[in-house]
């Protein structure tokens, strides 16, 4: 049987183990908010998170069997400083993903976790760490804001675009005149300024020359 279809990365486990890495790590991630491993390791397991949050934002009977089966449910438990000893709190992991964490993206189209790099390297191997973490309610938030400012910024920038545009063109036109202002006259354009000139002089003699009168001389002659 051939490996067709199969591009996904081993880390150098075998399929099984590789599960349960993404199970612990996904627990892990809901439980705290963030965790901090390797680069590889958190791209693969935030494709398993982000599928789970996904399934348990529809909030039923099925989605919650759909989740158990793939994350497999187990308590959390918080170290209590007085007793020095790890104390199990009253909700699961996937009671907290379906009361807690699925109703917070509940208008989130994807996109519910990010990763940050760091940039002190894992002793032993020096391989990249980075913090695995869910987006919380405040960086969605400072996230839309960013995108409000983004739009208001490229929206004056448009405007400053267009109005220096009109500038230089009307300042190019402007020149243009100018150059032309300053040119002499071409021989065609006297010609044509002095043909007009004598035509204008010609219709004002014309307007100004007396009319003849033609009142009793012409009675006289015919009597």
């Amino acid at each position: 049987m051939m490996r067709h279809r199969l591009a996904r990365k081993h880390l150098g486990r075998t399929s099984s183990h590789r599960m349960a890495m993404r199970r612990n790590l996904a627990a892990a991630l809901i439980q705290h908010g963030a965790i901090r491993t390797t680069e590889a390791k958190a791209k693969d397991v935030r494709r398993f998170v982000e599928k789970l949050i996904t399934t348990a934002r529809k909030n039923t009977l099925h989605a919650r069997r759909q989740v158990l089966a793939t994350l497999r449910d187990r308590h959390m438990y918080t170290y209590d400083e007085g007793t020095k000893n790890y104390e199990a709190e009253e909700q699961s992991v996937v009671q907290k993903l379906f009361s807690e964490i699925a109703p917070r993206y509940a208008d989130r189209p994807g996109g519910y976790t990010r990763i940050i790099r760091v940039s002190e390297r894992r002793i032993g191997d020096a391989g990249q760490q980075v913090i695995l973490q869910l987006i919380t309610e405040e960086l969605q938030q400072t996230r839309a804001d960013g995108a409000g400012r983004s739009r208001r910024r490229r929206a004056r920038a448009t405007k400053r675009h267009k109005a220096a545009a009109t500038a230089d063109v009307a300042e190019g036109a402007a020149e243009e005149r100018d150059q032309v202002a300053e040119q002499p006259p071409t021989e065609e354009a006297l010609e044509t300024g002095q043909e007009a000139q004598g035509e204008q002089t010609q219709a004002a003699d014309e307007k100004g020359a007396p009319v003849e009168e033609t009142g009793a001389g012409d009675k006289g002659s015919d009597a």
